[in-house]
């Protein structure tokens, strides 16, 4: 995925040993504890289900905001005990966490039961908006007489970098500042090593009976059937630092669901036959929007939480992609903000160039310090291709040649870089190596320290040539020569279109190898192939690389039972030595890697086998909290009426794994778009056998749109117009 894996992506090249400050360790189970997370803009929450944070070794729960935790400790207790559960749940558009709790029994110290169980209801409506969280908790008394509830709120705030939460050990931290108490809360800061000072606000309303450094109490006489409201605001710095209240708490509210709203409201609507694929569909959408950040440049999506929550070059350009037909808007602003920070020179310790595209931008204390590389790093070898890549799909699928034209300066100075810097040695194919030793190692999109090896299962030794890269790069060469066709610049264009064969002849020859039945994983530093069956020759079908002759044989050995495991294709095949189903990316299940392989096999014809990675993974689905696909899950095999194996630390919700869904599905119908001709094709669509039918509202071309039904029918499938706005037509070919 991106700068960290679970098993330690970046180690020194003599012991290939993990380095503590890159790593995430698996000392505790996300899956043990269910999370529930929201987000909204450079702030995210981790809660457990009881809405609580307990942070301790391994655990991500907290409230965070620009890389740092603002609030580490947050429990509930009701006369002493903490609540038990009665469920806790995500409304469908994420807008808000409610965790319905209920007290235990409770015995006075006497041991004489001066409460019994389930008399009390307690409900927690929370929220996150510009910086703070928000909170309402409703408690009511469902006793027939009166009771003396007494709530306690405990807190803490130990201001982790986010690298110091996924196990970090500094050696200096900064001081903290004397704990302000007010009538209504408390103010708790901390002056890092960079000499800034960061706040967290936690007030409440009313005021509490009894207010402590780490707690606050209040005493509550409730009459049968009474019901009592408190209202708490944690503000990040300056945000929430008002009085609370149910004023400002449902103002809040108002205006974070019309944000949703308004930002969602722009994707093309889906339903089908099946409500299941319909929670998955809403889910996947719902998450992808609260992913989103506004930037100056336009919306951009955050990869994931709790890890990844914030910029990611490769993660934000292969979401754009995979959502393209549903909001182009996602990939101009992804486009634009990717554009606007593009390098213009050479930094080793950012592994920056001129023209490359960025790979994370972190804002914590570590990175401003120094102590992590990731300030404004540049090492993913994939990013510039892709964002070359993306500026072509958006041309196609758009027609707005105004938008490319604002960022050509930056297209062609990544087509630059790509030429110059990324061909290292000048023999076509392109290259990463990191230029200190705190880089990342491995700069593909498999970033483990140990993804990349030999069919001995020795470790590749750099620059290495992975496969998948170079697909991207004829990707970008041929999106170059469409973008200059459309610019009436032909002789541009006819170099990067003989660019582009260049490469795909000199791939087939170099990476293709007929013993294996597929395209090798890498070259290695000495031009030695790694003779290994990967995942990764997917890609050369997704960006066309593959001579038709060769997809044939890929697309089979992709299907076969060592890849194929039933939930989806496997990154490594359990026929390889470094296989093993529970690695990060040895032998795992990716499912934005599946829906790219999907989209590849669609391209070359094989709508049957992308169907079956489809299925696979919506009955993966099926077995997940919420319907929500996580990044990864274990590679283990199918098995009847048995769910997946889910990977302890994967992140979830993350912004690639739910746009999957979305491109599987426009990889079986066949969906394609021709805004000049105001057209919505459907070319040879297919349905998966789960679903009978799928209506797509509000498919944009050109300056109109269209909602069309694809319905099975027999053994056909047909497509019916429901309605069109504007002068758009709807082809289908068989």
């Amino acid at each position: 995925m991106s700068v960290a894996s679970a098993d330690g992506d970046s180690v020194t090249a003599a012991s290939q040993a993990p380095i503590a400050q890159f790593f995430i360790p698996a000392t505790a189970s996300l899956q043990e504890r269910r999370p529930r997370t929201l987000k909204h803009g450079d702030t995210f929450a981790v809660f457990d289900h009881n809405g609580d944070v307990l942070s301790g070794p391994g655990s991500p729960e907290g409230l965070f905001h620009r890389d740092t935790r603002y609030l580490s400790h947050l429990h509930l207790t009701i006369n002493g005990k903490r609540p038990m559960l009665l469920s806790s749940t995500l409304r469908d558009d994420n807008a808000t966490l409610t965790c319905d709790l209920t007290n235990p029994d409770i015995f006075d110290h006497k041991g004489k039961l001066s409460l019994a169980h389930d008399l009390v209801h307690l409900r927690r409506t929370r929220f996150l908006w510009n910086a703070g969280c928000f909170e309402r908790l409703s408690i009511r008394n469902y006793d027939d007489r009166r009771q003396h509830i007494r709530i306690e709120i405990a807190f803490g705030a130990d201001f982790a970098d986010l690298f110091e939460v996924r196990g970090t050990v500094r050696a200096k931290k900064g001081r903290p500042v004397p704990i302000v108490k007010e009538r209504d809360g408390v103010l708790l800061s901390y002056i890092g090593l960079d000499e800034r000072q960061r706040s967290t606000h936690i007030s409440f309303d009313p005021r509490p009976d009894e207010v402590r450094d780490d707690l606050v109490a209040y005493d509550l006489h409730l009459e049968p059937h009474e019901a009592r409201s408190l209202f708490i605001e944690v503000g990040c710095d300056q945000a929430a630092a008002g009085r609370p209240g149910h004023r400002s708490f449902f103002l809040a509210l108002r205006d974070a669901r019309r944000a949703l709203r308004a930002s969602s409201a722009r994707a093309a609507s889906i339903a089908t036959s099946n409500e299941i694929f319909n929670e998955l569909a809403r889910r996947s959408v719902s998450d992808l929007y609260m992913l989103m950040t506004d930037t100056p440049e336009g919306p951009y999506p955050y990869a994931g939480i709790p890890w990844f929550s914030t910029i990611f070059g490769r993660d934000a350009l292969i979401t754009a992609l995979e959502t393209l037909w549903l909001d182009p808007q996602i990939a101009r602003g992804v486009l634009g903000h990717l554009a606007a920070n593009q390098a213009t020179e050479i930094n080793a310790a950012s592994d920056a160039e001129p023209g490359k595209i960025l790979h994370e931008v972190r804002y914590g204390e570590m990175a401003e310090l120094g102590e992590v590389p990731f300030r404004r790093y540049y090492g993913s070898i994939d990013s510039t291709p892709l964002f070359v890549m993306l500026a072509g799909e958006y041309l196609k699928r758009t027609g707005d040649l105004a938008t490319l034209e604002t960022i050509l300066p930056n297209i062609e100075a990544a087509l630059t870089w790509i030429n110059e810097h990324g061909d290292r040695d000048g023999d076509g194919f392109v290259e990463y190596g990191r230029q200190t030793e705190e880089g990342l190692i491995n700069q593909a999109w498999k970033d483990s320290h140990d993804s990349v090896f030999h069919s001995d299962g020795t470790l590749a030794k750099g620059p290495i040539a992975i496969a998948e890269v170079q697909a991207y790069v004829y990707g970008a060469w041929q999106a170059a020569a469409e973008i200059f066709r459309r610019l009436g610049r032909p002789e541009r264009a006819a170099e990067f279109q003989a660019r582009a064969e260049g490469l795909r002849r000199a791939f087939d020859v170099s990476f293709f190898d007929e013993e294996l039945g597929t395209y090798v994983l890498a070259l290695d530093g000495e031009k030695r192939a790694c003779r290994v069956r990967s995942s990764n020759s997917g890609h050369a079908l997704f960006t066309g690389i593959a001579y038709p002759e060769r997809a044939k044989v890929v697309a089979h050995t992709l299907m076969g039972a060592s890849s194929f495991c039933g939930w989806g294709i496997r990154t490594i095949p359990s026929t390889e030595a470094r296989y093993n189903p529970m690695s990060y990316h040895n032998g795992s299940i990716w499912p934005h890697d599946n829906a790219l392989i999907a989209s590849g096999l669609a391209r070359y014809g094989y709508r049957a086998q992308a169907a079956r990675i489809f299925e696979g993974l919506f009955a993966a689905s099926t077995y997940i909290d919420l319907r929500r696909l996580p990044e990864l899950f274990c590679g283990m095999s199918r098995q009847r009426a048995q769910g997946p194996t889910f990977y302890p630390v994967a992140c979830s919700p993350q912004a690639w794994a739910a746009a999957a869904p979305l491109l599987l599905l426009r990889s079986c119908l066949g969906l394609d778009f021709e805004p000049d001709a105001q057209l919505i094709s459907l070319n040879e669509p297919r349905l998966p056998a789960f679903l009978n039918e799928v209506v797509l509202r509000r498919l944009r071309v050109g300056t109109g749109s269209a909602d069309v039904a694809i319905r099975r029918s027999g053994r056909q499938v047909v497509v019916d117009v429901i309605d069109r706005r504007g002068d758009v037509r709807v082809l289908t070919t068989a």
